[in-house]
């Protein structure tokens, strides 16, 4: 089965999981580096998403003349 592409809804729910285990301490230390690897990677492709977003929201508005 095909991975599904990653969206920001996604990631962000992979994100929580990854803090609530951390919290709950269901990670252990052969683990973490690992899973602190792909919270950086969420949290940068969330980041980008939400720039991407704001950004294009901007235009559009701009468009409409309601800036």
């Amino acid at each position: 089965m095909a991975e599904q592409a990653l969206t920001y809804d996604r990631a962000y729910a992979e994100l929580e999981q990854i803090m609530n285990d951390l919290q709950a301490d269901k990670i252990g230390v052969d683990e973490l580096a690992r899973k602190v690897k792909r919270a950086v990677e969420l949290i940068t492709f969330c980041s980008e998403m939400l720039r991407s977003t704001e950004d294009e929201v901007g235009k559009l508005v701009k468009k409409l003349g309601l800036a």
